[in-house]
């Protein structure tokens, strides 16, 4: 496998703890272009969460490299305080169980606390 270069790592570790919750996803939340990046992004919607995001379709040095940094093979990635949670799959799965937003609110309220 590849190496990640250091200036693509650094970008995303700015990236996923620039917001609470971070999405590399194929189109945006507004206009997904894949059923998965649309599970994903929902279910933040659900929870009236704002989510920064990078569409990896615009952006094919972060299409790859997301891959490399995450260990994780396929788009979307979901990060949630600056760390690495899954798939739209695992997203969904975590919202049913309420972990989602428990996990979501602790990003916030770091976030919030970081802020001021």
């Amino acid at each position: 496998m590849a190496e990640l270069p250091e200036p693509l790592r650094e970008r995303f570790e700015h990236e996923v703890h620039s917001q609470p919750v971070m999405l590399y996803m194929k189109g945006t939340p507004d206009f997904p272009m894949c059923g998965y990046s649309q599970r994903a992004a929902q279910c933040f919607k659900v929870l009236g969460v704002p989510i920064g995001h990078v569409n990896v379709l615009e952006d094919p040095e972060a299409w790859e490299g997301i891959k490399l940094y995450s260990d994780w093979p396929t788009i979307p990635q979901v990060f949630i305080g600056g760390e690495f949670v899954g798939g739209s799959s695992i997203v969904v799965e975590m919202l049913e169980s309420g972990e989602l937003e428990e996990k979501v609110t602790a990003a916030m309220e770091t976030a919030g606390a970081a802020a001021s």
